[in-house]
């Protein structure tokens, strides 16, 4: 057994499908499928059941996987911490952020990272919660940006800041002409919300559950940008992170954002990696880079000058 082979094992069960895994690992599709029957004849069990068309983990198999994962994993740490040893701050960092945030976050954060660490190379994946802290445990990723809470015992949080939401109604809607909204006046609103594994979803399920609102049935959308042109095409009100709505992002024609007042809706961001990082140091280097956001940009109220 040798990295190589766990490595072949790895891409053969993320991928299901041995042309792919040869591809992604750049071998040949005969050379990956003897060796990953090498590594089952030497444990003596069956990693994968093949079927015509179809390649599953088998219960023993899945459970070597993630140790093999958790192998490679400590590997890149080993490898990082040989070449940071000399300067620290000259390395790559991968870093993840879930998509209704990083496009808005980045706009703000990426210059005063480049200037305080201008040999860093930053590698960014852009997932859904769920895919972002599965490459966290793979070793794919060295930290991610997510909205709290995340149940992983496993993973180290810094708080980064708390988001606030702004209701986003046609401009013909009737609340569009308010200077502000309360939870409680959702009552009887339905809202649009994003497909299933978005973390906003949740999160304005959770206001759902708050205010008495509802979803929109018979609409999911698959982007925040989705859900904005739906607002502008008068289909519905949507809730949206206030980042989302500041400049440079360009307001929508027929769009109207009416801050909340008394009891603000809202999202936790914080950055996690693993407890095992030998990053851990520097990473918390990083953190005050992310905290310092303009004030104005997470205050709603600097949207909004027309009267009630």
């Amino acid at each position: 057994m040798n990295l190589r082979d766990l490595h072949y094992l790895v891409a053969l069960a993320e991928h299901r499908h041995f042309g792919r895994a040869a591809e992604a690992c750049f071998v040949s599709q005969p050379t990956l499928s003897v060796q990953v029957r090498k590594l089952e004849d030497e444990l003596g069990v069956a990693i994968f059941e093949r079927a015509p068309g179809q390649l599953l983990l088998t219960d023993v198999g899945a459970a070597i996987v993630a140790r093999a994962q958790a192998v490679l994993a400590q590997v890149e740490d080993i490898r990082y911490l040989a070449r940071t040893s000399l300067d620290p701050e000259s390395g790559s960092l991968r870093l993840g952020i879930f998509p209704t945030l990083a496009p808005y976050l980045l706009a703000h954060v990426l210059g005063p990272i480049h200037e305080r660490f201008p040999r860093l190379e930053l590698l960014l994946t852009e997932e859904k919660t769920l895919e972002l802290v599965d490459r966290l445990h793979q070793g794919r990723l060295d930290a991610a940006i997510l909205a709290q809470p995340v149940a992983d015992a496993t993973l180290h949080s810094e708080f980064l800041f708390e988001e606030p939401f702004v209701l986003a109604t046609p401009a013909s809607d009737a609340l569009a002409r308010r200077k502000h909204v309360t939870l409680a006046e959702l009552e009887h609103h339905s809202l649009l919300l994003l497909e299933d594994g978005h973390c906003l979803r949740d999160q304005a399920l959770e206001v759902c559950r708050m205010s008495g609102a509802r979803e929109r049935r018979g609409f999911r959308a698959t982007s925040l940008e989705t859900l904005r042109q739906m607002v502008a095409a008068d289909v519905g009100v949507t809730l949206l992170p206030v980042l989302t709505v500041q400049p440079p992002i360009p307001r929508v024609p027929n769009i109207s954002l009416v801050p909340f007042k008394g009891q603000v809706p809202s999202r936790h961001i914080a950055m996690f990696w693993r407890k095992t990082s030998v990053m851990g140091e520097f990473l918390l280097q990083l953190v005050p880079l992310l905290r310092a956001l303009p004030a104005q940009l997470l205050d709603p109220a600097s949207l909004f000058s027309s009267p009630d």
